[in-house]
């Protein structure tokens, strides 16, 4: 059993040796593993729209599809596209819907802002009552138009489209009602017309278009002001869309329609845009009254820059791991090639140290009873008694003889006891 104690290595010295290492290499892959990529947050805030609103029924389904991923979505309810984009350049949101032509790319650039693809298109509605109806925007002049709130899309929008024909704000009365009560008083004939910006699945929309005295614009000139706005697309309401056997509409109408878009901050985690641009595709892939199978989401129709997570699933698909496994496992395994890029980079340079450590360690174990021996030779030389020095002599070559070093190291270990009894015999002749 004593052989098993001379090996060609210290098993003990080497683990001391590797440890400061091993501590390092650890604490980089912490630092790597919980800063450098840090854990997807689990609470997400979502900017949506108006009570009852495509944006706020939308919100809610995408509340539910990222819950089945242990993601809680809190939708922030607001008055329309530009209060959630005022939201995302103040940092109060994560996520938010946001029309096409709300931004331009440098100040979308300039704010941190990406786009996770266009959702689908809510065109511009505008109803009004029979009796007041026209046929040119020109001659809404004198009438009472509600725009909605300031904080929505379709106030600005609209002024765009009135600036294109001449008219100016102050050449009609405007009101700043939420859509809800601005359908009311239409309704109730206190207001000659109003704006929407929204989907066709908008329940306003659905009620407004089916409600007898009530006159949707056709916007006849809709390819001119695509060109003359290039956020804008120009899409036809199909006739009898509404209501196949009720005939309504009762002829195709030509519309103007921006675009919605999935807005972020470029600080979202790129998992949890992942998430989303899945969840999207989920919920817009689908046929609609103004689009195709497929054709949403989409990269295009947006002028904010497509984060770049969002980009690669549009033109290859869910990562890889995702489509076989959770989605926190799947994040997991890729957060874990953070680590082992950290450890790469570490191992290489250090295990250059751990040799020269271990020799050292070993060495130094041997070297250190050498000044003990220095101290009994400098004893000779100041006459100190011999018996007493003898004494210290023999403690120390009883201590070096239970020492155990690596066979390989063999020849330091009999040297020193060589040197003992070189010291010893000095000793001896000056007794």
């Amino acid at each position: 059993m004593k052989l098993l104690k001379f090996t060609q290595f210290s098993l003990r010295d080497l683990l001391v040796s590797v440890a400061p290492t091993v501590l390092l290499i650890a604490a980089a892959c912490a630092l790597a593993f919980w800063i450098i990529d840090p854990t997807p947050p689990r609470v997400v805030n979502l900017s949506t729209g108006q009570e009852n609103s495509a944006y706020e029924n939308i919100g809610k389904r995408y509340q539910q599809a990222m819950a089945k991923h242990g993601i809680k979505v809190v939708l922030q309810p607001s008055q329309g596209s530009q209060e959630n984009l005022q939201r995302l350049n103040k940092g109060d949101t994560d996520i938010a819907f946001v029309q096409s032509g709300s931004t331009n790319e440098a100040e979308a650039e300039r704010r941190g802002l990406v786009s996770l693809g266009s959702l689908f298109t809510e065109p511009l509605w505008l109803f009004m009552r029979e009796k007041k109806a026209v046929t040119n925007l020109t001659k809404l002049k004198g009438l009472k138009i509600n725009l909605g709130p300031e904080g929505s899309g379709a106030p600005r929008l609209f002024r765009q489209v009135l600036q294109a024909n001449g008219v100016m704000p102050d050449e009609f009365t405007s009101s700043a009602l939420e859509n809800t009560p601005a359908t009311v008083e239409l309704l109730e004939g206190r207001i000659d017309a109003l704006v929407f910006a929204a989907a066709p699945d908008d329940p306003l929309i659905q009620m407004l278009l089916m409600t007898p005295g009530i006159k949707l614009f056709d916007f006849t000139q809709a390819e001119a002001y695509a060109r003359r706005l290039p956020f804008l697309s120009h899409v036809t309401l199909p006739r009898g869309i509404v209501d196949l056997g009720r005939d309504l509409p009762a002829r195709d109408y030509q519309l103007i329609a921006p675009t919605a878009t999935l807005v972020a901050r470029e600080d979202l985690h790129p998992s949890l845009v992942d998430l989303f641009v899945q969840a999207a595709s989920g919920i817009h892939s689908g046929a609609g009254w103004f689009q195709q199978q497929g054709q949403f989401p989409s990269p295009r129709y947006t002028e904010i820059p497509v984060a770049h997570e969002a980009a690669k699933f549009y033109k290859d698909g869910p990562p890889f791991l995702q489509r076989y496994m959770s989605f926190w496992l799947a994040n997991l395994f890729d957060r874990l090639w953070v680590v082992l890029l950290a450890v790469g980079a570490l191992v290489l340079p250090l295990s250059r140290v751990v040799p020269p450590l271990y020799v050292w360690r070993i060495r130094s174990r041997v070297y250190r009873w050498y000044g003990q021996l220095r101290l009994v030779e400098q004893g000779v030389d100041e006459g100190k008694p011999a018996d007493e020095l003898l004494r210290r002599l023999d403690q120390i070559e009883e201590r070096v003889n239970r020492m155990t070093v690596p066979l390989s190291f063999a020849d330091e270990f009999y040297g020193l006891r060589n040197h003992i009894e070189f010291v010893r015999q000095r000793l001896r002749t000056n007794t």
